[in-house]
């Protein structure tokens, strides 16, 4: 086993594990779980955050061609998506657990539609899920060296992670969408309107 896959290997695991709990938030319907599931995520993003920047700043303090450069490199893909979750997704589940807090004091309290919604955010789950997905061609890398890199390859597999991206990213969104409009009350008919049409 390569050297730097056993660092990646558990940043992978953290990184997808955090995004698979970050997408089942919206599919809890009470509010305890809810906040429970939002310190998972929680907890698994600022380690993921804690052990990226970790092996980043390793790979830019080693000279030369040493297992923490490799790691880093490895990272690029992911970068972006991290400060995103960093800048955000971090911000928005601290936000979405206090509002759960309040509502979790008795286990059978339902979460309301726009505390779902909140959950269901395309800021939540998808710069997680990217994150996580962006750290799969370096692991594919460290395991497999012997695989072909050539420009056909490499433009397949750009194209395939963009596609899956931008679907994963139209689901959050259409979800995100549906919870919103199922929070919006119904508005009341006027009683003035209602007495013009009996007229």
């Amino acid at each position: 086993m390569e050297s730097h896959l056993t660092v990646l290997l558990p940043l992978t695991a953290v990184w997808l594990a955090a995004g698979w709990f970050a997408d089942g938030l919206p599919r809890l319907d009470h509010a305890r779980a809810l906040h429970r599931r939002t310190g998972w995520v929680l907890a698994l993003t600022l380690t993921g955050l804690g052990l990226t920047a970790g092996v980043l700043v390793a790979g830019l303090s080693s000279a030369g061609a040493t297992p923490a450069d490799r790691a880093a490199a490895g990272l690029t893909l992911a970068a972006a998506p991290a400060l995103v979750v960093a800048a955000c997704t971090v911000r928005r589940v601290r936000r979405l657990r206090a509002g759960a807090a309040a509502l979790s004091s008795a286990s059978e309290t339902p979460a309301p539609h726009g505390l779902r919604a909140s959950a269901a955010h395309p800021l939540i789950g998808l710069p997680v899920q990217v994150t996580g997905l962006g750290i799969l061609p370096a692991v594919a890398a460290a395991s497999t060296p012997d695989l072909p890199f050539g420009a056909g390859v490499t433009g397949l597999a750009i194209t395939v992670g963009v596609l899956g991206v931008a679907a994963i990213g139209v689901r959050h969104a259409l979800r995100h969408s549906r919870l919103v409009e199922r929070a919006v009350p119904a508005h009341p008919t006027s009683p003035r309107a209602a007495g013009a049409l009996h007229v």
